[in-house]
């Protein structure tokens, strides 16, 4: 009969020593998930003021926030045990090594390397779950701050951009690269009217302040002016996106759903040529916009030129130039006759017109890589977005620094700025559209699964804070515009 070594019968009684604990933890977490189960089962007895559909979700958070913190628990502990091991063993090896083998020194070194390893490990383990826990969290807010509410399909080809009415009936436009431009009931998804003037792609639309008329601009070398006449079709009801799906986001590959062909609205009315075209780039126009008042547009174009035209008699009243490389975006003052216009120069420039016998400018310098829009606020700022995947806040009484900067992970789009919030949304190469504030602080990111959100890059966001029910719309390669409803009490409360 063979007999067991010291060492294997010591190592033995050891595992038999550690097998109980581990079967006292097992019986610790059923009696916890127990525990837990009771305790929601108690809150959902409980009269609440929340809504089910919110209740549920943030009961389900807290139990998982529970179930994180008491892993991290179980580990800690686990770790502090190979600490006092570790540290057994070396004050054991130090007792036995002669003092010419290993000095104290040397000892207390390897004895702090090895603890600094296993703190270090414990270090990325607590944040590693605690990230998750709030990645986590969240996910869960921006779900409940931002609904998806309505999706506008009908374009054949990727969508640049989108705007809103800023009268009655409101109404949403989208321009496409599919040659065309579009009106859309904001409350049904139903496509109104369609534009077919242009023979190149459509590259943004702007609505007149005060009249129900159009100005697109377009990839063949035009602006067009033309009016729209609408009838609102009776609303359906809404159904909450969040309640078909609860699955976790997802990422799309580029062969999806969307390189299917969308059957086209052709049941609607179709207006075909503009009533007004205004002709003098040598290049795309890649963006137009009404100046206050409506009587004067500027456009942009790759020509890298700005032109000021009379709406009225369509001559041409300036040529901004200035710019060394194309142009990217135009936009203009709300109240007052000022312009900017953007460039893959790595500069937007801020245009005067207020007084006619001086139009000043001013050079913005600020991004490494081609600005891709700039937009003003009510106030005396303008917002820059760029491919070097910055947003940059400035005044327009201090234009040597911006006041605020936001560092992203990709590349931004044309982004907007709601007029009564000052809440910017960006629009991103990576799919993703976040609302962040004026000093730059992050407040959501909109909800992106496999049912809802942009599958290709989003190109461009537009506010209307007057619609009850989207407040809020993007639109994509993926040649859909989405419309959003944003909580922003709910949404600034959390900031």
């Amino acid at each position: 009969m063979p007999i067991e070594s010291g060492s294997s019968a010591a190592a033995r009684q050891g595992k038999s020593k550690r097998k109980p604990h581990a079967i006292s933890i097992r019986r610790t977490n059923s009696s916890e998930q127990e525990r837990v189960l009771s305790q929601r089962e108690m809150l959902e007895g409980q009269d609440s003021k929340l809504p089910s559909s919110i209740r549920q979700p943030l009961l389900e958070l807290f139990g998982q926030i529970e179930r994180e913190f008491e892993n991290l628990y179980i580990e800690n502990l686990e770790l502090r045990r190979e600490i006092e091991t570790l540290n057994d063993r070396l004050t054991a090896e130090g007792q036995t090594v002669d003092g010419g083998d290993l000095s104290k020194g040397q000892l207390k070194a390897k004895a702090s390397h090895s603890t600094s390893q296993l703190s270090q490990k414990l270090k990325t383990t607590y944040k590693a779950s605690t990230s998750k826990i709030v990645s986590s969290f969240k996910t869960t807010t921006s779900r409940a701050v931002c609904q998806l509410v309505k999706e506008y399909i009908g374009h054949r080809d990727g969508i640049w951009d989108v705007s809103v009415t800023r009268l009655q009936p409101v109404v949403l436009g989208t321009a496409s690269a599919d040659h065309s431009a579009m009106l859309w009931s904001i409350e049904t998804g139903k496509c109104l009217l369609k534009y077919t003037g242009h023979a190149g792609s459509v590259n943004s639309i702007k609505f007149h302040p005060s009249e129900q008329v159009a100005l697109t601009a377009s990839g063949d070398q035009t602006a067009h002016i033309w009016r729209y006449i609408v009838q609102l079709p009776t609303p359906q009801p809404v159904i909450d996106s969040n309640q078909m799906s609860g699955e976790e986001e997802v990422d799309f590959s580029d062969k999806d759903e969307a390189d299917g062909e969308v059957e086209c609205p052709s049941e609607s009315p179709t207006v075909r040529a503009p009533s007004t075209t205004l002709k003098s780039h040598q290049g795309v126009v890649i963006a137009a916009d009404w100046l206050v008042g409506g009587k004067q547009v500027v456009t942009a174009s790759w020509d890298r030129t700005a032109n000021l035209y009379d709406v009225e008699t369509s001559e041409l009243v300036h040529s901004l130039t200035g710019h060394d490389q194309e142009l990217t975006h135009c936009c203009t003052h709300p109240t007052q006759r000022l312009v900017v216009t953007s460039s893959r120069d790595t500069t937007f420039r801020l245009w005067d017109f207020r007084d006619p016998s001086i139009h000043s400018v001013n050079v913005f310098q600020g991004h490494t890589d081609t600005v891709t829009s700039a937009v003003f606020t009510v106030g005396d700022n303008v917002v820059s977005g760029s491919d070097d995947r910055t947003v940059k806040v400035w005044d327009l009484k201090n234009m040597r620094s911006p006041i605020a900067t936001i560092r992203t992970d990709s590349a931004v789009n044309r982004i907007s700025v709601s007029v009564n919030q000052r809440i910017i949304a960006l629009p991103h190469d990576n799919r993703q559209v976040r609302l962040f504030d004026m000093s730059g602080v992050r407040l959501a990111r909109l909800p992106r699964s496999n049912r809802q959100g942009h599958r290709r890059m989003v190109c461009c966001t537009a506010w209307s804070e007057d619609n009850p029910t989207c407040n809020l719309f993007s639109c994509g390669f993926d040649r859909q515009a989405i419309g959003w409803n944003i909580n922003i009490p709910a949404l600034l409360q959390e900031k």
